[in-house]
């Protein structure tokens, strides 16, 4: 049926309303996924001063990732840190895990060595560069 302005205007339809009910579900939806860095347990070096942690957080062997700073810190011998970017080389995807004295890339199967960052499992062919770490009283801070 056209619209007919001199009519008074009906009531809610039965589109109206679905559209409606859908403009609320997306926008919904789209709040949902906004996130925030306080969902990031890992740490935020920003708010700390450039502290990561704990050098106890930190397993002989093995490491950890700091997500929101993109940074992977590793302990490859007791007192030994070393930090690199959590950032493949491969496509750029963030390092998912820290085993087997390897930090795994989740995306397309890619491993480095916690002692160097240096390729241990391709398809990466570049290491992971290099970040500076120090231990203050300890605690692990980006330097």
């Amino acid at each position: 049926m056209p619209f007919d302005p001199s009519q008074p205007e009906p009531g809610s339809t039965r589109r109206g309303m679905l559209v409606g009910v859908g403009l609320v579900g997306v926008a919904g939806t789209l709040s949902a996924c906004g996130g925030s860095k306080d969902d990031d347990s890992s740490g935020d070096a920003s708010k700390s001063g450039g502290g990561l942690g704990k050098t106890s957080d930190i397993p002989v062997g093995g490491g950890k990732i700091f997500k929101s700073e993109k940074v992977v810190v590793t302990q490859p011998k007791q007192g030994e840190f070393k930090a690199f970017t959590a950032v493949c080389t491969h496509r750029g995807c963030t390092v998912g895990s820290v085993s087997g004295g390897q930090i795994h890339c989740p995306c397309h199967g890619s491993a480095f060595n916690v002692t160097d960052g240096s390729v241990a499992k391709g398809p990466a062919d570049k290491p992971l560069a290099s970040k500076s770490v120090k231990v203050e009283n300890g605690e692990l801070k980006l330097g």
